[in-house]
């Protein structure tokens, strides 16, 4: 660590606070994290520590996941304009609207997603369960916001049910094509391909394993291949060799990059913790609908 990272530690040790950072943040800030991760499962471990701050390092709308799971704790985000474009995308008379639609269809809402979308949501879910949420649901026809790639993904598991999706995505999941997939294999012709499910579907056809980030992770660890190309944001491919250090890992296009998960810095974060803001905080009323929610997720057992 270098002495600005040794600060950070220190300070973070002062404030009795736990520093949490998204797969997608650049090295230093990983490094200098308590914890690493997926969003959801980020917030969720942080809900039963005993740190009174949680610092969170990735876009806006998972630092309120935290203020929704996380009530007693105090959230701090340091750079409130590091924000989602595909939550971005949505808003609540979107929701309505599709209720109206289809008034018999719950709702099933990815966790990338802001509080206020999360609150009119029957059910949330993430990328890697998704499949499963919806599967546990007893209905016919589902409402899915607001990623239209991971609802056609998870379409492909069902034949009975029919998925109406809003048509939100991500952008840096979106930008990967077919023929960027066929020069990462032509590239490395010994390489597994894993895909984001936030991919397009004929992206999708193409993958050797399909797995949130935490899957890709879990994934390259247990194969015994040597070799990777990897479907999601490149920030990923960071803390996959730091795991793997025996194997070598390929972004399958440079293009896939979020600038918002690199907007904050070391600096960025030692202020956060000497200032303890910008705070996030959500509405009561809205943090226990939202947290309804999530709750009724955690319900569904894993498979």
């Amino acid at each position: 660590m270098n002495e600005l990272q040794k600060e950070i530690r220190e300070l973070a040790k002062e404030r009795k606070a736990i520093i949490l950072a998204h797969n997608y943040q650049p090295p230093e800030i990983q490094d200098v994290a308590d914890l690493t991760g997926d969003s959801l499962e980020l917030s969720l471990k942080a809900a039963q520590t005993d740190a009174e701050v949680v610092v969170f390092c990735g876009v806006r709308f998972m630092a309120e996941t935290a203020a929704i799971v996380c009530p007693d704790k105090l959230i701090v985000f340091p750079r409130m304009e590091a924000g989602c474009e595909m939550a971005d995308m949505i808003g609540p008379e979107d929701v309505e609207n599709l209720k109206a639609k289809y008034p018999k269809a719950p709702v099933v809402t990815y966790v990338n997603s802001y509080v206020e979308i999360k609150a009119l949501s029957d059910i949330c879910c993430t990328s890697a369960n998704a499949v499963n949420v919806v599967r546990a649901l007893d209905a016919d026809e589902i409402i899915f916001l607001p990623d239209m790639n991971l609802a056609r993904y998870t379409q492909r598991f069902f034949k009975e049910k029919k998925i109406h999706y809003f048509e939100g995505f991500c952008p840096f999941h979106d930008v990967l094509t077919v023929e960027d997939v066929t020069a990462a294999r032509k590239a490395h012709p010994n390489a597994v391909f894993m895909a984001h499910p936030e991919c397009r579907p004929e992206v999708i056809d193409l993958a050797d394993a399909v797995r949130s980030t935490s899957g890709m992770l879990r994934y390259a660890k247990e194969s015994d291949a040597k070799e990777f190309i990897i479907g999601t944001e490149v920030g990923l491919l960071y803390p996959l060799k730091k795991q793997n250090p025996d194997k070598n890992f390929y972004p399958a296009s440079e293009k896939m990059l979020c600038k918002a998960m690199k907007i904050i810095s070391l600096e960025d974060l030692k202020k956060s913790l000497e200032t303890l803001s910008p705070v996030v905080k959500v509405p009561e009323d809205l943090r226990v609908k939202a947290y309804r929610a999530v709750a009724r997720m955690l319900e569904i057992p894993r498979t």
